[in-house]
C-alpha cells in the first residue's frame, strides 16, 4: 500500500510540476509561420522548443510586421503581460519594423520611442516577477559589390544594448552573431539561410523569391542555435533555470 501511494504521489508531482514559460515578443524574423509543413519560411523562435527540456514551454507571441510601437498599440503586449507568472522569461527582439520611417503606425525614433518601449517591456515584465532578456535584431543578408556585409540596425542595436546595460538586463547581441553567421557562409552560400528561389523551384511561391531578411528553416535553426549558445554564456543568475534546461 505504501509503495502504491508513493508511486501515485510521484505521478501526481510529475503531472502537476510547474513549467517555466519562455515568451517571445518581436517581429517576423522571430514569429511562427503559417503552414509550416509547406512554407519554407521560419522564424527562429518557431524552432526553439526542441533545444529545451520539457520543463520549459516556449510561447512565441512574435508577429509578422510588428514594431515595438504597433505591438503595444495593438494590445499584443497587454495579452502577454496578463499571463506572465513569477519566474517566466520574456525574450524581446524588435528593430526591423521600428526602422520603417514611412509608416507612422510602426516607426519609432531609436533614441526616444524605441528606447522607452523597451524600458516598458523590461519594467512591466519585472513587475510580474518575470525575467526580461533583450536581443538585438538579426542581421540582414546585405553584401555590397565588395563582399562587405552592410550594417543593418546600427542605432536600434545601440539602444537595445544601452537599455540592457542601464537596467541590468541579460543581453544577447544577435545582430553581431548573425553577422558572423552570414560572413561564415559568404555572399553566395548565405542565400541558403534565407528565401532565394527561382520561379517553379519552390511550390509555395508562384514567382521568383529573393528575400534577404527572413529565414529558411536552415537559417532559423542556425539562429536558434546561436541563441542557445549565448544563453549558456550569459553571466547572470537570473537565467540559471534556462541554462539548466538546455538539452
Amino acid at each position: 500500500m505504501k509503495n502504491y501511494l508513493l508511486i501515485l504521489w510521484l505521478v501526481s508531482a510529475t503531472c502537476f510540476a510547474q513549467k517555466t514559460t519562455l515568451y517571445g515578443i518581436g517581429d517576423s524574423t522571430m514569429a511562427n509561420k503559417q503552414n509550416p509543413d509547406r512554407n519554407p519560411e521560419f522564424g527562429w523562435m518557431q524552432v526553439l522548443q526542441p533545444f529545451f527540456k520539457d520543463n520549459i514551454k516556449v510561447e512565441n507571441k512574435a508577429v509578422n510586421g510588428r514594431s515595438t510601437k504597433s505591438f503595444i498599440n495593438e494590445k499584443r503586449w497587454d495579452s502577454v503581460y496578463k499571463k506572465l507568472q513569477k519566474g517566466d522569461y520574456v525574450f524581446i527582439e524588435f528593430g526591423h519594423n521600428d526602422e520603417k520611417i514611412n509608416d507612422s503606425t510602426r516607426f519609432t525614433n531609436p533614441h526616444t520611442s524605441y528606447r522607452y518601449n523597451l524600458i516598458k517591456f523590461v519594467k512591466e515584465s519585472r513587475e510580474k516577477g518575470a525575467i526580461p532578456v533583450l536581443l538585438s535584431s538579426i542581421a540582414r543578408r546585405d553584401f555590397n559589390e565588395k563582399g562587405v556585409l552592410v550594417p543593418s540596425h546600427v542605432e536600434y542595436t545601440l539602444e537595445t544594448r544601452l537599455v540592457a546595460q542601464e537596467y541590468k538586463v541579460p543581453f544577447i547581441d544577435l545582430e553581431y552573431y548573425t553577422e558572423l553567421m552570414e560572413l561564415k557562409y559568404g555572399p553566395e552560400r548565405s542565400k541558403e539561410l534565407h528565401l532565394h528561389f527561382k520561379k517553379g523551384e519552390e511550390p509555395y511561391y508562384t514567382e521568383d523569391k529573393a528575400d534577404d531578411t527572413h529565414l529558411s528553416k536552415k537559417g532559423a535553426t542556425e539562429v536558434a542555435q546561436i541563441v542557445i549558445n549565448q544563453i549558456k554564456l550569459l553571466e547572470d543568475s537570473s537565467v540559471s533555470v534556462l541554462k539548466k534546461s538546455i538539452k
